[in-house]
């Protein structure tokens, strides 16, 4: 189990934040910004989404003393061999606007025939800097990229994402369903699950959870 009541998150991202706090809720477990602990960025040298999760879970846990959650994800392209990948939030360079990362990414696909996309997230949770086994998930949301961005609601790729099961991109569907199936709503659902287990081990009540209800 863990041998604390909080969790660090790695990320100072709002959004994360927010889904993640409703996530551990059941659970008794507050989860916190690095930010409240002026836990700088972690650097991010890996060419794969585990290694860097795991390097900023780490990090976060070490300048804390608590453990520590972070989550890596990004698009990859079939035709590109997996491209952005875990370059997805500078694909166009350092700074840029996630315009910029659409534009390079309808460049580089627009020769090829294969549109086929997917989002990739992988969470590691650590209960300490030297955890010998951090509890690791992913989740996989497959797609097909269209040179015309489409809806409002959402960020990055999406608009530009689409969702060939609904006919809509993924800044078109509702949360609730983004919630459910993309991919860190898919790696959070195995998240919850391994979370579960260790309850089990334990001896615990597993307690009710509301945030794939909706």
């Amino acid at each position: 189990m863990l041998n604390h009541n909080e969790i660090v998150l790695a990320s100072n991202n709002a959004g994360k934040l927010r889904e993640f706090k409703a996530f551990f809720e059941p659970y008794g477990i507050t989860v916190l910004p690095q930010s409240q602990f002026d836990v700088p960025d972690c650097p991010e040298p890996y060419h794969t989404f585990v290694e860097n999760a795991l390097a900023k879970a780490r990090h976060a846990s070490a300048l804390t003393g608590r453990p520590a959650l972070a989550d890596d994800s990004g698009i990859c392209a079939a035709a590109l061999n997996g491209a952005p990948g875990v370059f997805s939030a500078r694909y166009a360079g350092e700074h840029k606007s996630d315009l910029d990362n659409n534009a390079k990414l309808s460049e580089a696909l627009r020769e090829h025939s294969n549109k086929n996309v997917w989002y990739a997230c992988v969470l590691v949770l650590v209960r300490s800097p030297e955890d010998p086994q951090p509890i690791i998930v992913d989740g996989v949301w497959e797609g097909c990229w269209q040179e015309e961005a489409q809806g409002e609601n959402g960020f990055g790729y999406d608009p530009h994402f689409l969702v060939t099961e609904y006919k809509q991109t993924a800044a078109e569907v509702s949360t609730t369903l983004k919630n459910r199936i993309s991919h860190r709503g898919r790696a959070m659902l195995a998240l919850m699950q391994k979370m579960d287990e260790l309850y089990h081990f334990h001896g615990l009540d597993v307690p009710e959870k509301a945030f794939f209800n909706d």
